[in-house]
């Protein structure tokens, strides 16, 4: 089994940055993609970011349209990953989750871990 941990959520103004972090344990040298999903309130959980080893220290990240050029997503020994979040807006308000699959693949990307999710608000 694999346990993931989020931590680094809490509230911003527009404009203002986050990092958010996610530690794996337990069974986590069996991951591979690792990535961050986010639920508005009464809005469906959707993907933000993942990213899988491609061999030695070459990573391929996919982000949803809605980030691009404000968040990246990186990893460090394969356990944990991160989300730096910069130009917050009021719509990145939600709960964000860490995900993990032992699979590849980013596209699609489906999950067999999940975190229990830490609160995001950008406030204007």
């Amino acid at each position: 089994q694999v346990q993931l941990v989020e931590s680094g959520g809490g509230s911003v103004q527009a404009g203002g940055s986050l990092r958010l972090s996610c530690a794996a344990s337990g069974r986590a040298f069996s991951l591979n993609a690792m990535g961050w999903y986010r639920q508005a309130p009464g809005k469906e959980r959707v993907l933000v970011a993942v990213i899988r080893r491609s061999g030695g220290s070459t990573y391929y990240a996919y982000y949803a349209d809605s980030v691009k050029g404000r968040f990246t997503i990186s990893r460090d020994n394969g356990k944990n990953v991160y989300l730096q979040m910069n130009s917050l807006k009021p719509e990145d308000t939600a709960v964000y989750y860490c995900a993990a699959s032992g699979g590849s693949s980013i596209q699609p990307f489906a999950p067999d871990y999940w975190g229990q999710g830490t609160q995001v608000t950008v406030s204007s």
